[in-house]
């Protein structure tokens, strides 16, 4: 059987297979009681005798992709992904555009191909020319740029292509890691519907192009899991390098702190959560402490935020002020979708506390939702900010298990009919960042 038959006989499995029955009622481990010396319990959603036969039967060795789930998971994600990708050619083709050019080289992509190229600048004032600006690119975390640098280094690949190389792997990547913490909580069904999802997303076509989506995601999926199976050091040293992708990673850092915390007060883990928790916001800080050196001042990095790039926290104010807007006049597509998208996050994340998810999937979604939202500006891409906050997808996921077949293929076909469909338009219509 050829790839093509391989994943449409996953694709079947996945939405005729039998759900595990779900209470509602996730429960982490490091919430419940542990001696100090067991081995942590690879805690799952309780369930009934029927659900706990069905989720017996789909852990057994099997043929086809039971036996290798996270290629599955990883091999779902390139198919989709690949759908909106081939949407997006054809149009571009239509419509006389350079399809490459539009992964590599729009918006953030060109910033980071340029430090990638050239390094950072030695002031507030920085020279350009393939973004036409004078704008300073420090704000920019380095670990994107320094792998885009690394693989054109080692490959015969141009800084461009090399950019698309490293957000393409780093979102299978991502998707293993999404799947990981999605099987854990769940089941592999859980996993795979959850990496579906989040290849389908509004705004998915910015994880094929040269941001740092799938790089911040991979490493967020990834702490997460090791938190969830409370591995501190892993998950200390994934976070401290997440610090270097972005600077949303302060969620990311209040959700490993935070857990660790826990384990500390209920003494389980030994000395193991005091270290992770302290390697957690060294990659954050460091890189602030980094910028405040280069420029001379400790609140450099907040400052030229909000002086050059007009990019500061103001509580939401901005947020809601455009929100009112929104709802009472006219204005483009994309400020329409962000307005929804922020809707539907809301009711995920009460979903997520009511359904009493883990405490650190809780503490990551939350914080990250507010980090989103009191970013002033840039309403238009409030969608594509929420995309690293994969567990909000978690209820949908678990949901979709239960559904039939038909309600299954529906639903996904719809999503990535709109995903292709408002990824292209975002590419070829839109003049912003998407």
């Amino acid at each position: 059987m050829g790839g093509a038959g391989r994943i449409g006989g996953l694709w079947f499995c996945l939405v005729s297979a039998p759900a595990p029955a779900y209470d509602g009622s996730f429960r982490h481990d490091v919430d419940a009681p542990t001696a100090p010396q067991q081995r942590p319990v690879d805690t799952r959603t309780r369930a009934d005798a029927a659900g706990r036969t069905d989720a017996a039967a789909e852990e057994r060795p099997g043929r086809g992709w039971h036996r290798h789930p996270a290629l599955a998971a990883m091999g779902l994600y390139a198919l989709l992904r690949l759908s909106g990708l081939v949407v997006l050619a054809l149009f571009a083709h239509r419509s006389g555009a350079d399809f490459w050019s539009l992964l590599h080289s729009r918006f953030d992509g060109i910033w980071y191909v340029g430090i990638a190229d050239d390094g950072y600048d030695t002031g507030l004032v920085g020279h350009h020319p393939k973004s036409h600006s004078t704008l300073p690119n420090l704000p920019f975390f380095p670990l994107y740029p320094g792998l885009i640098a690394a693989v054109a280094a080692v490959t015969p690949f141009s800084t461009p292509v090399a950019a698309l190389i490293v957000a393409w792997t780093a979102g299978l990547a991502a998707a293993w890691g999404i799947y990981a913490v999605g099987a854990h909580l769940g089941s592999r069904r859980v996993g795979l519907i959850l990496v579906a999802l989040w290849a389908v997303l509004p705004h998915a076509i910015v994880q094929n192009m040269a941001y740092t989506e799938t790089v911040f995601t991979a490493l967020v999926a990834w702490t997460l899991y090791a938190v969830l199976r409370r591995q501190w050091l892993t998950a200390g040293l994934l976070c401290l390098v997440a610090g270097l992708a972005r600077p949303t990673a302060t969620t990311l850092i209040a959700a490993v702190g935070l857990a660790a915390l826990v384990a500390i007060v209920r003494r389980q883990d030994g000395w193991r959560p005091w270290v992770g928790a302290a390697l957690a916001p060294l990659g954050y800080l460091g890189y602030l402490a980094w910028i405040g050196h280069r420029l001379g001042s400790p609140s450099a990095y907040f400052t030229m935020q909000e002086k050059y790039w007009r990019i500061g926290f103001d509580g939401g104010a901005s947020t809601v002020k455009t929100l009112k807007k929104v709802l009472i006049a006219p204005t483009s597509l994309p400020m329409y979708v962000s307005a929804l998208l922020l809707g539907v996050a809301v009711v995920l994340i009460a979903l997520l506390v009511l359904h009493r998810y883990p405490l650190p999937l809780v503490v990551y979604s939350v914080t990250f939702f507010l980090i989103s939202i009191g970013t002033e500006n840039y309403f238009w891409a409030k969608g594509r900010y929420l995309m690293p906050a994969f567990a909000l997808l978690l209820p949908v996921a678990v949901g979709l298990t239960k559904a039939r077949r038909s309600t299954v293929l529906a639903v996904f076909g719809f999503l990535v009919l709109v995903s292709a469909w408002y990824g292209t338009y975002l590419s070829l219509q839109w003049k912003y960042s998407p």
